[in-house]
């Protein structure tokens, strides 16, 4: 089972050269070339996606004050408008009323003429018919007729007065309506004049945001770019884990290979010491029976001292044959590496834990929550800008700790368009968890964690308004439900 980036930390151990045990200097000079070169591959991957960033302007609050402004002018020109046309039909019906006011005017005064010229000319006065000297009763008739006519001719005048005073008011009401239109007309003119300033301030804002105004409708590609962009991030990394893996594969090979020749020439060299022995022994044995009687005895002391150190050189050639098989069946413990952060990876410290000798081994559900809140967004629901959740939010106050959910060792703490500070641990069996919105970073690349261990703070990085971590599970590279995972 494989240890994403853990094989950094066994390809150490694995590393051993052809020749002679190496030091523990040597083996941690071997350390540093290891984790450098994978850290290099990460800010090689790093300024790959830095370089396809650029930031962007919200414009639409301008355009909101700007397009309401005009829409709230032309309701005004509008009602000017609607006002403007009733004032003008009620003074068009004014100048028809007066016209007839005045006809009937004139037909009051002709008609009091005409009764005050048939008086004169008929010479009927009271003084008139009392002096006349005629009969009493014609004269009560004449005075009878005579009040008749006054009473007529009072009535004229009063009907005069009467259209007078509507004529007065009527060239008052329309003198007034002229005013009030040409005040409508300034009005008017005035609110013309504001729409025009407003729809130059409209056109400025729409020249200056006009790029700017395509990017928001995309805002849901956006987001599925920056999905795709995490997605890369963890397909390049599997590939540099695997990379990684099978050169920590072939050069562990290559060290039992080197253990097996070695044993094997401890072996044929045992074996030419033992042949040797025994031609040595039959020659001692033959020199025993052709030595004189009398040398039997010094000769026996002899042999006896011979076998004595041929089986002491025979011992020690399978004592070392033993060993270098044991050397061969045992791995390399490996050793405690001290490394300098690379450059751009935010983290407070660093980690001397060693990774398991099996590698991790994924991850079980139950695990418990990296941080306690309300979710927020659930997994697979559309998110209100576009697109889907590939994880969830977890709302939290700014700062709280973050902790991992399971052992594993950390293969990415950067800055990540769309997700902020970021960081990614690998937990074995292709299993990624991904912690982002961070406020801080508090691990670094090809740190071991425990489950547990804090390794960053909650924030609201990456463009976000509200403090939370973001949390996702991939396996293989492909986002799974994190509350399936966690436990309930």
């Amino acid at each position: 089972m494989r240890c994403a980036l853990g094989f950094a930390v066994l390809a150490l151990s694995t590393s051993l050269s052809w020749g002679a045990e190496p030091t523990l200097a040597q083996r941690q000079a071997d350390a540093r070339q290891q984790r450098n070169e994978l850290r290099e591959r990460i800010q090689v991957l790093q300024k790959q996606i830095d370089s396809q960033e650029s930031s962007r302007r919200d414009a639409a609050q301008g355009l909101k004050a700007s397009e309401s402004a005009i829409s709230s002018i032309n309701l005004q020109l509008a009602e000017l408008a609607a006002r403007q046309h009733k004032a003008e039909h009620e003074l068009k019906e004014l100048d028809g009323q007066i016209a007839k006011q005045k006809k009937q005017l004139s037909q009051r005064q002709q008609e009091l003429g005409d009764q005050l010229r048939a008086q004169y000319a008929s010479g009927l006065s009271p003084w008139t018919a009392l002096l006349s000297g005629d009969d009493p009763r014609v004269i009560g008739r004449d005075l009878s007729y005579l009040g008749y006519i006054s009473q007529a001719q009072a009535n004229a005048v009063r009907g005069v007065r009467r259209a007078l005073d509507r004529l007065a008011a009527l060239q008052h009401r329309f003198e007034a309506n002229k005013k009030e239109l040409v005040q409508l007309a300034q009005d008017t003119t005035a609110q013309k004049k504001q729409l025009e300033e407003q729809k130059a301030e409209r056109q400025k804002v729409l020249e200056r945001v006009d790029g700017l105004l395509a990017e928001q409708r995309g805002q849901a590609q956006r987001l599925e770019h920056n999905d795709k962009r995490l997605g890369d991030l963890v397909v390049d990394l599997d590939k540099a884990i695997a990379k990684q893996a099978e050169e920590a594969r072939i050069a562990e090979a290559k060290r039992k290979a080197e253990a097996a020749r070695k044993a094997e020439l401890a072996r044929q060299a045992a074996l030419e010491r033992r042949q040797a022995l025994e031609r040595e022994r039959a020659a001692a044995r033959k020199a025993e029976q052709e030595a004189l009687l009398a040398q039997e005895r010094a000769q026996r002391r002899k042999n006896e001292k011979d076998a004595e150190q041929a089986r002491l050189q025979v011992e020690e050639a399978r004592a070392q044959a033993r060993a270098a098989e044991r050397a061969a069946a045992r791995p390399a413990p490996p050793e405690t590496v001290e490394t300098e952060p690379a450059k751009g990876q935010a983290a407070v410290g660093g980690s001397s834990r060693l990774a398991p000798t099996g590698g991790f081994t994924g991850l079980k559900k139950g695990a418990p929550y990296p941080v306690r809140g309300d979710v927020l967004g659930r997994f697979g629901a559309e998110r209100p800008e576009g697109g889907l959740w590939r994880g969830i939010v977890l709302r939290s106050p700014e700062g709280t700790k973050v902790h991992v959910i399971a052992p594993g060792r950390v293969v990415y703490a950067s800055w990540l368009s769309g997700f902020g500070n970021i960081v990614i641990v690998d937990h074995g069996a292709k299993y990624l968890s991904v912690y982002a919105y961070n406020q801080s970073l508090l691990k670094r690349v090809g740190d071991v964690v425990e489950a547990g261990d804090i390794i960053a703070t909650v924030g609201a990085t990456g463009g976000q308004v509200d403090s939370g971590l973001y949390f996702e599970i991939r396996h293989q590279g492909t986002p799974v439900n994190p509350l399936l995972w966690l436990r309930q």
